[in-house]
This record gives structure tokens, sequence and C-alpha cells, in this order.
């Protein structure tokens, strides 16, 4: 992860990010819940909508769904740079990789 701030990676690192995702057509119903915070999203697919992640910052886009792929493009409200999100389930897992100038995250969850 480099590129990203050594704080914020400790804090990821520590959050036990727990995620839920119920879909009926194209709406979306999100829990995430984390040791900072806990939120729920209802988006629906090609819709714009705000959204906050866990640091402050602040978002404006859509998802759109690509065969079994869940794409999220955003931009930035503070200074309207995007950042790409892709979610794919493979197996048991949940596999989102994120993409912000030209820096690529991955984070892996397991169904419980």
């Amino acid at each position: 992860m480099t590129g990203i701030n050594m704080v914020k990676r400790k804090l990821a690192t520590h959050d036990n990010l727990k995620i839920t995702i119920e879909q009926t057509g194209d709406k979306f119903h999100v829990k995430e819940s984390s040791t900072f915070r806990s939120i729920e999203i209802n988006f629906t697919l090609g819709v714009t909508f705000e959204y906050t992640l866990a640091d402050g910052t602040e978002l404006s886009g859509a998802w759109n769904q690509e065969g079994d792929t869940l794409k999220g493009v955003f931009t930035r409200k503070d200074n309207g740079k995007p950042l790409t999100t892709i979610r794919i389930i493979q197996g048991d897992e949940l596999v989102q990789s994120y993409s912000y100038e030209g820096v690529d995250a991955k984070r892996i969850f397991k169904r419980s």
C-alpha cells in the first residue's frame, strides 16, 4: 500500500470491518460495521449518491454491475479526483479493490 499514510494503514489493519450486502433487483442495502463506525447504505445501480469514508472523505458517485462484478466510480468532493472501487465474490471471499491517483489497494473479506 505504497502512497497510503502510515496512520491510515495501521487503522485499516485493525478496524475489523464486516460488510453485509443484500440485493433486490437493482437495489442494494449494505451494512458496514467496524471498530470505528457502523453505517447502512442504500443505493440503486447507476444512480448517483453521496458517501463518506471512515476517514471523513466525502464522495459522490454510483455503483454499476458488470457481470458478477460491482464497480463503483466516485469523485472526491474535496479535490474532484476519481476513486474507483471493484467488488467481486470469488468462492467464499469478497475481494474489494481500490484505485486512487495511481495507488491500488486490495482487501479480502471472508464469508462468516
